[in-house]
């Protein structure tokens, strides 16, 4: 990402829908692999521990919600780009 003295606002925000479109899937991968691995801690590893269980049931829950509304803006965000920005 290079800024120069000929930028203008349209890739500006270019750039900065580009730096976002990257980072976003890395933040859906690292809430994956974190419950993930909560889940299998819970369930797998400690399957026999009742606070364990309760507490990946609540880690798994907390992580769906938390992915639903991750996907439900980053949707939002990528129809508002198109309404405001078509040609990106």
């Amino acid at each position: 990402m290079t800024f120069n003295e000929n930028s203008n606002f349209a890739s500006l925000v270019s750039q900065f829908i580009e730096l976002i479109s990257m980072v976003v899937p890395i933040l859906f991968a690292l809430v994956i692999v974190f419950l993930s691995w909560s889940i299998i801690k819970a369930w797998v590893i400690n399957g026999g521990d009742e606070a364990s269980v309760e507490e990946g049931k609540k880690v798994a829950l907390v992580g769906v919600i938390a992915l639903v509304f991750m996907f439900g803006i980053w949707g939002i965000l990528a129809m508002l780009q198109a309404a405001i920005f078509p040609a990106m």
